[in-house]
């Protein structure tokens, strides 16, 4: 079995996400973890933000200056990030990890079927209460 390379990224393709953030040492702390766990890269350090990359794709953290609402993530606007698992055990370890740490896993009494009974996934809060996925 040859494994199957990603294409280069081109026209159309996702290049880049930003995201405020109202405690940006909590996030740094959360994505870093999180982002290096999945193979990203950091990118970018500043004293407002910071960024990793995977690919040609990379993600922005930079401290928010309007705090007067707070994030839901079932309000206009960014539900969740979907990351591709590696394999199940990523999955698997990935789920106790997020628990040892206390953030909360989403649909438990589903988990890890939550996506349907054929997929595989781990759904948790991050930072923000931003929903994270993990799916194979």
């Amino acid at each position: 079995m040859h494994a199957q390379s990603s294409p280069e990224p081109g026209p159309g393709a996702l290049h880049h996400v930003e995201m405020y953030v109202t405690n940006l040492a909590l996030a740094r702390d959360f994505w870093s973890w999180w982002l290096g766990q999945l193979g990203w890269e950091p990118y970018q350090d500043w004293a407002e933000g910071f960024s990793w990359r995977h690919g040609g794709c990379y993600l922005v953290f930079c401290q928010a200056t309007v705090l007067d609402a707070p994030f839901h993530r079932c309000r206009p606007g960014l539900n969740h990030l979907a990351f591709q698992a590696r394999d199940r055990e990523q999955v698997e370890s990935l789920t106790q990890e997020i628990q040892q740490r206390g953030w909360n896993l989403l649909y438990a009494e589903r988990h890890p079927h939550a996506g349907g009974v054929d997929s595989l996934a781990l759904f948790f809060e991050g930072p923000e209460r931003l929903k994270v996925e993990l799916t194979l």
